[in-house]
């Protein structure tokens, strides 16, 4: 695995009997610790009206952050813009950047239910995966789920809340594509109307930024990314049965940019790892329930203790609706989660690799992250 870097993904959770402010100076000192050692990127994601991750606003925590660390890529993964202007973003990540050039990674996605995801058309011919994958596996070895349907989510109040909470009253709903096309725009310093008018982000037009596009699927974020000659994030996490589909739908939608003559892909994976496989799948008993709770659209709980997680209730159709997500989070000693890493790097013929762990210990998640970061070193 020489050459391919590993990044981090961060949700900031929130572990039972604790809350967003220990939360928050727990992921303020894992990007310090993963600085450390050695990996490349540290990213933070985007949600709302969950009780149990706190990262809310990327550009508010990077900016906690990129003062607490010196080396390390800082980014969002993603701002979802679905809640936001192009030009709040730009401006957001402009006053970062001011402060920390060369450091920021501004990550891009639609929010589901937002302006920009209602209008967004799917991609018109699926994109086929490199590889045939057969009875759930890709040939070597790497598990494909069956996809997840969330249309269960449609209309849930909750959902519903969130956008009516989140979405500028009045405002015109805006294509995704066309929100990119205005960052884009923005940061170059080139922004017109189509009557004419300039608009200029002080601070943000000419900020040194790395700009990528996060997608589930081959459908309009991919083609985005592709089209505009941007990175891409394919999200093997999220939706493991749409990451084949993801890398080879921007793939086959690339077109060299200024930015980069060919096409870059990061994948990310669930991953928890421990001295050895018994005590990592220990480490990861919440997963299960912590999932569910997203998907039955209640919202994440806050991440119980193996103890807890045994505890709660649990059925067939629980196991169901979870059972992509479990399937497909490598748990276990370094070299077996290293080892699923390889897999799902030579599948997707990723660049990079982006990996997120959860554990109810902030230690634990500590020591996941070191001890990954030895393994992969010593393959490299």
């Amino acid at each position: 695995m020489s050459g391919i870097p590993l990044g981090v993904l961060d949700l900031v959770p929130v572990p039972s009997g604790s809350g967003a402010a220990e939360a928050l100076r727990h992921s303020i000192d894992l990007a310090r610790r993963t600085e450390a050692f050695g990996y490349a990127r540290y990213w933070f994601a985007e949600h709302h009206l969950n009780p149990g991750v706190a990262g809310t606003s990327p550009a508010v925590v990077l900016a906690l952050t990129a003062a607490a660390t010196s080396t390390i890529r800082l980014g969002s993964g993603a701002v979802q813009l679905g809640h936001r202007t192009a030009l709040s973003t730009v401006e957001e990540f402009g006053l970062i950047e001011a402060l920390h050039p060369g450091r920021l990674d501004l990550g891009l996605g639609r929010s589901a239910g937002g302006p920009g995801a209602r209008s967004a058309a799917p991609a018109a011919t699926p994109v086929a995966p490199v590889a045939p994958v057969v009875d759930g596996y890709h040939p070597n070895g790497l598990r494909i789920p069956a996809r997840f349907s969330f249309a269960h989510l449609l209309g849930h109040p909750r959902v519903a809340l969130q956008q009516q909470l989140l979405n500028l009253p009045g405002a015109r709903p805006q294509e995704y594509a066309e929100q990119i096309d205005d960052v884009l725009a923005l940061l170059r310093g080139d922004y017109r109307t189509p009557e004419g008018l300039e608009a200029h982000a002080v601070p943000g037009e000419g900020a040194d930024v790395q700009v990528w596009i996060l997608g589930s699927s081959g459908g309009v974020s991919a083609e985005t990314a592709g089209r505009n000659g941007l990175r891409f994030a394919a999200n093997y996490h999220v939706s493991p049965a749409t990451v084949l589909e993801a890398a080879e739908g921007y793939r086959a939608a690339f077109k060299p940019s200024a930015e980069l003559d060919r096409p870059y892909v990061t994948v990310s994976a669930d991953v928890v790892v421990a001295e050895d496989d018994a005590a990592a799948r220990e480490l990861a008993t919440g997963y299960a329930p912590w999932v569910r709770s997203i998907r039955t659209g209640e919202g994440a709980i806050p991440y119980p203790t193996p103890a807890q997680a045994r505890a709660l209730p649990w059925t067939d159709a629980d196991r169901e609706l979870v059972a992509d997500r479990v399937e497909t989070q490598f748990v276990g000693s370094p070299g077996t989660v290293a080892d699923h890493l390889e897999r799902l790097q030579e599948a997707t013929g990723a660049d990079e690799l982006l990996i997120t762990t959860i554990t109810h210990g902030h230690a634990d998640r500590v020591r996941s992250y070191r001890l990954l970061a030895e393994e992969w070193a010593r393959r490299s």
